[in-house]
């Protein structure tokens, strides 16, 4: 039986502080070899939250995990000192959501290419300048030389981002995980960086965690998706039975306030109400107060993920078509 490149089991994660804020509450989820996984849902639903964990990035004084998260072998929450930093670019390593932000600006593009690449492979100078400057050919960005010796500031955004890529994928992790990464930049630009990012992952044989609020994005890129919702995973599956036939009302509403071509000429349906606060999670379902659907139970009694119909659902009344009026 082969074993998942990424398995998350009941995974949760508390923010402390003045209150405590349930980020993630029981995440589960597993990744093969090879697979692409979609992460959608709206700002605050955990996304974010599940990548930083993936990669211990929460200040663990204020952070308060739970669960099991094994990639590639290694125990995530159990890795420290050197063999945290040495899994961190070396086994999983993450393109953030603004490049700007994620390089360093005092110090060149290939400076921190190479020094990445000394530090995980061990190899002299001149062979890490001559993998970084592959890396950055690979990943499209013309005159890759001089920009080598670029500052981030130097760079388009579209450049930028792409360097981060090539920063990500220098050390030829097994995991790469993207949260956002077209958010910052124009619709042609996006379409290329979503195009490059599936053409790499092809071209490894990487695994990817993909963070995004853009349908069209996940489908493009994902071979399954989960949908997160106030720090929980609602529903999962592959991606055509997601998107062709939603099973949770959030996802149903979420497709329904998407521009498509299905839609054409259609006034959008937004989901009604907002998120409920973190720091006060009601007992039962968490979209309950959103849904046109609740009953009773939705109310009192909290679903659990659970097979259904080709997917896997955390709701009491999973429906193919929902109305959230």
């Amino acid at each position: 039986m082969t074993h998942p490149l990424v398995s998350v089991q009941n995974l949760n994660v508390h923010f402390t502080g003045h209150r405590k804020a349930h980020a993630l509450s029981d995440v589960s989820f597993e990744l093969a070899q090879g697979e692409v996984l979609g992460l959608l849902g709206e700002s605050g639903s955990g996304k974010s939250v599940t990548l930083r964990t993936l990669l211990r990035l929460h200040p663990e004084r204020t952070t308060q995990v739970t669960g099991q998260v094994t990639v590639a072998g290694h125990d995530v929450l159990g890795l420290q000192g050197r063999a945290l930093d040495a899994y961190r670019g070396g086994v999983a390593s993450m393109v953030f959501q603004e490049p700007g932000l994620a390089f360093d600006p005092v110090y060149t593009i290939g400076q921190q290419m190479v020094e990445a690449i000394q530090a995980h492979d061990g190899v002299d100078r001149k062979t890490a300048q001559h993998q970084a400057l592959q890396m950055l050919e690979r990943v499209q960005i013309p005159q890759a030389r001089r920009r080598l010796d670029a500052y981030p500031h130097e760079l388009s955004g579209g450049m930028r981002q792409r360097a981060m890529i090539a920063l990500a994928l220098v050390c030829r992790p097994q995991l790469l995980l993207a949260d956002e990464p077209t958010t910052a930049l124009d619709a042609t630009v996006q379409i290329q960086i979503l195009l490059l990012l599936r053409e790499l992952q092809q071209e490894t044989g990487m695994s990817v965690i993909f963070v995004t609020h853009d349908i069209g994005a996940a489908i493009e890129v994902a071979d399954r998706i989960a949908v997160m919702y106030a720090g929980r995973v609602v529903e999962q599956g592959d991606v055509a039975q997601v998107v062709n036939h939603p099973g949770h009302p959030y996802t149903a509403g979420l497709l329904a306030s998407t521009v498509s071509a299905a839609n054409r000429g259609q006034p959008l349906v937004a989901v009604p109400g907002s998120p409920p606060d973190l720091t006060a999670l009601p007992p039962g379902c968490s979209f309950a107060p959103r849904c046109a659907q609740a009953q009773a139970r939705c109310v009192s009694e909290r679903p659990v993920l659970q097979a259904h119909g080709g997917s896997a659902l955390a709701c009491w009344h999973p429906m193919t078509q929902v109305s959230l009026g």
